[in-house]
């Protein structure tokens, strides 16, 4: 039977996958985002913040418009994500983190069939809208992915565990989580490779993707946590997932 199953990992052990499948969908969506959405990151900001002080200082070919759109909005799906889960236990699976997650893969749905009706070379305005939905839900993802505080997985940033991996193996000693940051650092490359092959044929088929992944991921989510619940009993507390 499926819920044993699903009931038998602890959170931990099911929300790494799940985070690290995020990490992937994230880079399909930056490459879509750079190549195919007039050199923007959506997910990751330090690429937008480093394009816009070479954009102000006059580089040739780099927009200010664009980065700065998917600053504000990654901005607010960050603040409107962590005000949603901010009642549920830090490290915690709920209603309201599959709710999320779902929401995230629902809007790069709709982004993908807006760019499949639009065209393969969207202009603006119909461009910049579809950079800040787009950067509104990678904050989204992001806020959420953070309150759930799966180790070392963020599923849009990378700078920091690169960090930690050099350091940590510089230090005689020292034990670290060598599969999940290399496997991480591996899917987000991963990601992008797929999602630059993906605009040979449309910017809307590397969305489409993202969107199934996401959505995959919200429903196994759920799932497990039902099943851990349902496992635990009534009146007994949910299995930690730290």
């Amino acid at each position: 039977m499926p819920a044993p199953r699903l009931s038998r990992p602890p959170g931990e052990r099911v929300h790494l996958p799940l985070m690290l499948a995020l990490t992937f969908s994230t880079g399909i969506v930056d490459a879509v985002g750079y190549l195919g959405l007039d050199k923007v990151f959506a997910g990751n900001m330090t690429g937008n913040v480093v394009i816009l002080g070479m954009a102000a200082a006059g580089a040739d070919d780099l927009p200010l418009l664009g980065p700065s759109i998917a600053l504000v909005g990654f901005l607010c799906g960050a603040l409107a994500g962590g005000r949603v889960v901010r009642s549920v236990a830090g490290g915690q699976w709920s209603r309201r983190i599959g709710a999320v997650f779902a929401l995230v893969g629902l809007i790069l749905a709709a982004l993908a069939a807006a760019l499949f009706v639009i065209g393969r070379a969207p202009v603006a305005p119909s461009l910049l809208i579809i950079v800040a939905f787009l950067s509104v839900a990678m904050g989204l993802q992001a806020a959420t992915a953070r309150h759930l505080a799966v180790k070392d997985i963020t599923t849009v940033v990378v700078t920091s565990l690169i960090t930690g991996l050099a350091a940590d193996a510089a230090v005689s000693g020292t034990k670290q989580p060598w599969p999940r940051r290399v496997l991480a650092l591996a899917l987000l490359t991963a990601g992008a490779l797929v999602g630059a092959l993906t605009l040979r044929w449309h910017p809307g088929l590397g969305l489409a993707l993202a969107a199934g992944l996401t959505i995959a991921v919200a429903t196994v989510g759920t799932l497990a946590w039902s099943a851990r619940a349902e496992a635990a009993g009534p009146g007994r507390p949910e299995p930690s997932s730290n």
